[in-house]
């Protein structure tokens, strides 16, 4: 087993409850492993790929740090839901993966890649199938949680594909398919683990708006850094994003401005990008808009926002991991 707090994708700083996580997400990976076999030796092998690529495992490490709130935090239960939410969100990877036509995943070679995407597409079917039949375990208003999360998720995705409507913001557009794809999941893992690991309904709620908010900031700290990270700090190139031409919250700020000095990043942001004179010279003038300190100063708010919901939330080591986390939210992009 995994030892030290550090091992962990939250700032867990007290070692009597990161041990008992660590101890607890080791019951997860092997029941992970489990559920996702197959009566077909190459279902297994699809369905275990990106799985054993690894992962932070941060919705189901969520999920049993909100079960510390209550007083059945290493039931089965707590584990079942952990491997719920895992599943659903590798699921997702698989068509993900596909639709962005990415080669890589977690370092290793995409589903997609390796076997073609109609085996990519039905393995995350399969998983998702999967999770659908633990919900099934951990009774009806689990499944029901699960279905409007799976809604939410799906639409999320569709909403990526299609550009804003006649008279839509796309910057609210663009929060909305974040919220969907990111928040909602993470909302879900908090929920389950405060639900079935005994906490009150009040702790539930709030716990619920938390990771709603902090996730879908995490998605959006993701974006600053991808236009202000160095590439030797964070290990990703820079402007990847802005390359592809992603949206992302800084780009969609900065095409927001009325100012005529903005024309020419206006001019870039129009065009193909893959030119690299015209990508560094895209990613300089984002480096010195003014949107690139708004769109941090909305995910600091973000953040503060979700750290207000944990006023309810008993002080202790939990509390603190999850204020932590928001903090770091907060200031990784600045």
């Amino acid at each position: 087993m995994t030892s030290g707090s550090a091992a962990l994708a939250l700032p867990v700083g007290d070692d009597a409850l990161a041990a008992r996580l660590l101890e607890r997400l080791d019951l997860v990976e092997v029941a992970l492993a489990g559920h996702v076999r197959s009566r077909a030796e190459f279902v297994t092998e699809t369905a275990s790929h990106l799985m054993e690529a690894g992962g932070k495992r941060f919705r189901p490490l969520l999920v049993l740090l909100a079960a510390e709130l209550g007083d059945r935090a290493g039931s089965d239960e707590v584990i079942t839901a952990a491997c719920v939410v895992e599943l659903t969100h590798l699921a997702s990877l698989y068509h993900d993966d596909v639709m962005d036509e990415a080669d890589l995943r977690r370092g290793a070679v995409a589903a997609h890649t390796r076997w073609g995407n109609h085996v990519a597409i039905l393995t995350g079917d399969f998983l998702f199938s999967k999770s659908s039949e633990l919900t099934a375990e951990l009774g009806a208003d689990a499944v029901r949680i699960q279905a409007q999360t799976f809604t939410r998720l799906v639409e999320g995705q569709i909403l990526e594909t299609v550009a804003p409507g006649p008279g839509e913001d796309p910057l609210a557009h663009y929060l909305e398919v974040v919220a969907g794809k990111t928040g909602s999941l993470i909302a879900t893992s908090a929920r389950y683990g405060a639900r079935f690991g005994g906490a009150t309904r009040e702790v539930e709620d709030a716990l619920t708006a938390y990771g709603e908010i902090v996730g879908a900031a995490f998605q959006l700290s993701d974006d600053i850094l991808d236009i202000a990270s160095d590439s030797v700090e964070s290990g990703k190139v820079p402007g990847t994003d802005l390359r592809e031409g992603v949206p992302t919250l800084p780009v969609l700020m900065a095409r927001a401005s009325t100012d005529p000095a903005d024309a020419r990043l206006h001019e870039l942001l129009d065009g193909e990008l893959t030119d690299d004179d015209l990508h560094a010279e895209a990613l300089d003038l984002l480096r010195k808009h003014p949107a690139l300190d708004e769109a941090r100063a909305y995910v600091v708010a973000q953040a503060n926002d979700a750290k207000q919901h944990l006023a309810v939330v008993p002080e202790g080591p939990v509390r603190a991991a999850l204020e932590a986390f928001a903090d770091i939210v907060a200031t990784r992009s600045t």
